[in-house]
């Protein structure tokens, strides 16, 4: 028994202390804004403007979270723009008043100073497609309402998206393992299918769990911290660096 235990912490300190300690001091050295009031809100830039861009559009964006958050996790969001539309439309939840925001900012703008990254894209006919669906999912997003968001182990931003991703399993996106609070069991449930069916997630209220999936391979969360493997794109997942792709 004291052997059980004795490896478990060295596992810990190993697979999720070790990361986030390195991570840390990475993200220290980079600095970030002192405050919210000094933080570049601004666009990045990555998208084209609207109305020269006449197909539909889907983007899911991930960006380093505040200050010392940043260490740990990422804040995601999905941008939407009809076919010919002149406009993007952003949804995105936020930890103070009504949670749930539409264009609260740039589509595409910087979060806390950190230039986003672009995890999905679709973009024509498929975008028609996803666009209602998404829509729709949006609309019965349950936790909206002023008092609802937890930063951790949520739900939060992250579980917005989450939930989107759920409810529209034809988006062919996995958040990054660094989007704290995506595993918040909306339902309560322990034990979930997983949207594509191609695999199953084990959680206990977003504080530790396992998912198995096709899109997702091995995740392991221990307090929000995820360790594992990525398939399709052959990568290790870490804690405070998210993914980490293998040479080649």
């Amino acid at each position: 028994m004291l052997s059980l235990a004795k490896y478990t912490i060295i596992a810990f300190l190993v697979l999720i202390a070790a990361p986030l300690a390195v991570h840390g001091a990475v993200h220290w050295r980079q600095g970030w804004p002192e405050s919210w009031s000094r933080a570049d809100w601004s666009s990045a830039g990555i998208l084209p403007k609207a109305e020269d861009h006449r197909p539909a559009m889907v983007r899911i964006f991930a960006a380093r979270t505040g200050r010392w958050k940043g260490i740990f996790a990422v804040h995601t969001w999905i941008v939407v723009k009809d076919k010919d539309a002149d406009s993007y439309q952003r949804f995105d939840v936020v930890g103070w008043g009504t949670p749930l925001r539409v264009n609260a900012y740039a589509p595409d703008a910087r979060w806390f100073g950190d230039a986003p990254r672009e995890i999905y894209a679709a973009d024509g006919e498929l975008a028609e497609r996803l666009i209602p669906k998404i829509r729709a999912a949006v609309d019965a997003y349950p936790y909206r309402h002023p008092g609802d968001y937890r930063i951790w182990p949520g739900p939060n931003s992250n579980t917005f998206v989450a939930a989107i991703l759920a409810a529209v399993p034809e988006i062919d996106a996995v958040l990054p393992p660094t989007a704290i609070g995506k595993d918040y069991p909306l339902d309560g449930r322990i034990f979930t299918w997983l949207p594509d069916g191609w695999g199953f997630r084990l959680s206990w209220r977003g504080y530790g769990g396992l998912t198995l999936g096709w899109r997702e391979g091995i995740e392991v969360s221990i307090l929000g911290a995820v360790i594992g493997v990525d398939f399709r794109r052959p990568a290790l997942k870490l804690p405070g660096f998210g993914l980490v792709g293998f040479p080649g």
